[in-house]
């Protein structure tokens, strides 16, 4: 993968951000015609395949020793299994999605303040303002939203898990920063999908009616599930882990919330006030002073 291109690599955290944000329109997408822990079951069974496919053909390097396995199926249970299945339940048991991304947007603080006790990384004070001012964009973002979520009752659960989802993709990026840095990323995509399977799909038996109906919607939208964000996202997102620093990779969490807001305004309707458009400025300003080198 010619990943030293300079142009090639400054595109990545765009269409990163552009693929990720997709997510939220997808659980909507799917909703009506699946549960969702089943959904992403088949999702993790699809994109696994495809990609040992590829890693066998291409003569992928595989993890050498016992550890190497585990600390691959583990980073998986973190990234996929808790964080999205996390993420899908909640959603799918009543959670706005704006509520759902503003937790999501949290990562960046708990990161940025983790990172120089567990990686030794250091936070300038630029970073910092540039950490807040994304938070405050994303709080005008889903200000609306936000408003009408709390107003209703009943998610306090939803919610529960949303934010153990939250803190589980924070763990899971320095668990691959840190033990499985050097490791082909073939071969640990197939195994963390792998480690999601293997929590999910019992999740989704004992939680779920396991329930789909497959029309083209549906075969769409897991397709696009597949193909665009289990394996061009992720392929992505571990590259910019590997790239850069942890705190500043996690900073692009800060756009997929206005992404997925706009997303939703051009093929659900979703109006967009100015308090809104305004928000989007503050925090692409504040991604760029906490990514600025």
């Amino acid at each position: 993968m010619p990943t030293d291109n300079p142009a090639l690599i400054r595109l990545m955290p765009v269409v990163f951000v552009l693929i990720w944000s997709t997510g939220w329109i997808v659980a909507r997408f799917a909703a009506p015609y699946a549960d969702p822990l089943t959904f992403l079951s088949l999702r993790y069974v699809l994109a696994g395949a495809v990609i040992a496919a590829f890693a066998v053909l291409s003569g992928a390097r595989w993890p050498t020793t016992r550890a190497g396995f585990g600390h691959a199926l583990g980073s998986g249970v973190l990234l996929h299994g808790v964080y999205l299945g996390g993420v899908w339940w909640a959603i799918a048991h009543g959670l706005p999605a704006g509520i759902s991304a503003l937790i999501a947007a949290l990562q960046p603080i708990m990161t940025a303040l983790l990172a120089p006790a567990i990686v030794g990384e250091r936070i300038l004070p630029r970073q910092w303002l540039g950490i807040a001012l994304g938070f405050g964009g994303i709080l005008m973002v889903l200000a609306p939203k936000l408003a009408a979520g709390l107003a209703a009752s009943g998610l306090t659960v939803p919610l529960i898990v949303n934010v153990v989802a939250m803190i589980s993709v924070t763990a899971s990026t320095f668990y691959q920063k840190r033990y499985i840095q050097a490791a082909d990323l073939r071969t640990v995509t197939v195994l963390q999908y792998a480690g999601a399977f293997a929590v999910t799909l019992p999740a989704a038996f004992l939680l779920e009616d396991m329930r789909v109906e497959w029309n083209t919607t549906l075969v769409l939208t897991m397709a696009w599930s597949v193909l665009a964000l289990s394996i061009g996202a992720i392929a992505l997102l571990l590259l910019l882990i590997r790239r850069g620093a942890v705190s500043k990779a996690a900073t692009l969490v800060y756009l997929v919330p206005p992404t997925a807001a706009l997303m939703a305004y051009l093929f659900f309707g979703e109006t967009l006030t100015p308090l809104q458009v305004a928000g989007m400025g503050v925090t692409a300003l504040g991604v760029a002073l906490a990514n600025r080198s």
